[in-house]
């Protein structure tokens, strides 16, 4: 068995990143051992790597939590997977295009900057919006 600092450890989570998924019900709580402490189990720190993953690829914590539970039903249908993943795609995309827009407004307002300047272009078109 192993103890919630090993378990952060070998998933890649906080232990109060952990704590948390127990509370919200998102990880099973652990056993507790003789002396009252968390004792997880190599399954249980799968599951906190998987969900460390999911994060990591930016899916939030309630699509993570769902592909938890679809790849732990044993019976995981593929459609709802690439369905989950293609929304989430879609929303990546999205949030690209978005600082593609963000990052040329940005370059319009610093293009108009004049090194030394005492009246900054960019600072009055910013006070202009």
């Amino acid at each position: 068995m192993i103890a919630i600092g090993e378990a952060a450890r070998q998933s890649g989570v906080g232990i109060e990143t952990i704590r948390y998924y127990e509370r919200e019900g998102i990880v099973p709580r652990p056993a507790r051992g003789a002396n009252n402490r968390r004792v997880y189990s190599q399954q249980g720190v799968g599951r906190l790597r998987f969900l460390k993953r999911c994060r990591d690829l930016g899916f939030s914590l309630s699509d993570a939590k769902a592909l938890l539970d679809l790849s732990e039903g044993g019976d995981a249908e593929c459609g709802e997977v690439s369905a989950l993943a293609a929304q989430h795609v879609d929303s990546v995309r999205r949030k690209i295009a978005e600082l593609q827009r963000l990052e040329a407004a940005l370059c319009e307002l610093t293009a108009n900057c004049a090194e030394g300047s005492a009246d900054c272009p960019m600072l009055a078109q910013l006070r202009m919006s």
